[in-house]
């Protein structure tokens, strides 16, 4: 990365970019502070951006602090994901109504102007990298979130001061951001003042980026940029060994860890609700009073009793068993499926647990009597195979 492709813009330069995204025909979201956290919001410049913010992270806690920091982006994720905006948790599928004998069917289109979002982070990129291989795929892919992907502008802003729930690192999500942008910045606040790095990932956003006044960075603050990201690296609140992560769950899937887990789990579905990748959904029929038939779709969680609901009975029947598939399904069986983990290493799930459970003291745990347990081990307790059976 050379001085050709990074420029330097100022507070004004961002107030800017986002002025001309809405002269574009974008509506801006990004970061705000709403009810005690940091979530996605409408934004008209950088005055609705959470300036001074910062975030207190651990398993079952999430608190904001204010400083009289000048930077806006000194924050790690909150509980509300970019996710909503192109997988909206309720969405109307079709209407249908009587008309003169006959049936008439009405599917809504993508309402509104397409979004540009200021300020996500690497790891929500990754994420919707993920969603991209289960809903945009084809030959079924969500015409919906296919049509809000494209349209969408996205700003992302490398992660300097992860929350002490993060493992992004492990995951090879962040960070720093390498694809997936339109823009992405760096902010920096040192002697040499307040401002950001800026670096075009698409065409389109080095158009928007050329309507600016900037100037190329220099050397020292390309080197600040790779200081700042060496120390978020060292700063992650957690790590996760993803070595045969995939084998070491589907080997192990009658360990005592899942006796352990079920006992302290609320089966509360919050750790799905947080969570950027999970997709799962339910499909509701209603009928009113003139006879008119709306199907909606809503995001449902494996820890929901009927979520396993067949022939009769729910095949998870157990908190035990319903943890287990959420863990071994998004570290595990993903891979099968979509060729990829469906985790990116956020920490949501472990913030946003009300009891504190942490997923990758959970892997650990199990990865430490690996195989004793599981239908792979031998009578000695040693493993002796990794067969990825879906649990």
């Amino acid at each position: 990365m050379g001085h050709d492709d990074v420029v330097v813009i100022d507070d004004v330069g961002l107030d800017g970019l986002i002025g001309a995204l809405r002269e574009a025909g974008f509506e801006p979201a990004g970061p705000v502070v709403r009810d005690g956290a940091i979530v996605p919001g409408a934004i008209r410049g950088v005055g609705d951006l959470p300036r001074g913010w910062h975030d207190r992270q651990a398993p079952g806690h999430y608190r904001l602090v204010h400083s009289d920091d000048r930077r806006y982006f000194a924050w790690a994720v909150g509980p509300a994901s970019w996710k909503a905006a192109v997988f909206p948790p309720v969405q109307e599928v079709w209407r249908a109504w009587e008309r003169d004998g006959a049936l008439v069917v009405s599917e809504p289109p993508v309402a509104g102007a397409p979004m540009a979002v200021i300020g996500a982070r690497p790891c929500e990129l990754a994420a919707l990298a993920v969603l991209d291989g289960v809903l945009g795929r084809p030959p079924v892919a969500d015409p919906g979130y296919e049509t809000r992907r494209e349209r969408a502008f996205l700003v992302v802003v490398d992660c300097a001061e992860p929350g002490g729930s993060c493992f992004c690192t492990s995951m090879g999500t962040g960070p720093a951001a390498a694809d997936g942008f339109d823009l992405a910045l760096t902010e920096l606040d040192d002697e040499a003042g307040h401002r950001f790095l800026v670096r075009a990932g698409t065409d389109r956003g080095a158009r928007v980026l050329s309507a600016l006044a900037t100037r190329p960075a220099t050397d020292a603050e390309l080197g600040a940029r790779e200081d700042l990201l060496e120390r978020a690296r060292a700063a992650m609140g957690r790590s996760l060994d993803t070595d045969d992560l995939p084998g070491l769950l589907a080997r192990n899937l009658e360990h005592p860890r899942w006796d352990e887990v079920a006992a302290r789990c609320l089966a509360c579905g919050n750790c799905t609700s947080v969570c950027p990748t999970c997709f799962c959904s339910d499909v509701r029929d209603t009928t009113d009073v003139t006879g008119e038939v709306r199907r909606t779709r809503t995001w449902a969680s494996c820890f929901d009793l009927d979520h396993s609901y067949l022939h009769g009975n729910a095949v998870r029947s157990s908190t035990r068993a319903r943890y287990r598939q959420w863990m071994t399904h998004k570290l595990s069986t993903w891979w099968d499926q979509f060729g990829m983990s469906g985790c990116v290493g956020c920490g949501r799930c472990i913030t946003w647990c009300p009891v504190g459970i942490d997923l990758t003291e959970e892997a650990a745990a199990i990865r430490a009597s690996d195989g004793t347990f599981g239908p792979g081990s031998t009578a000695a307790g040693a493993p002796t195979g990794s067969a990825r059976v879906a649990p």
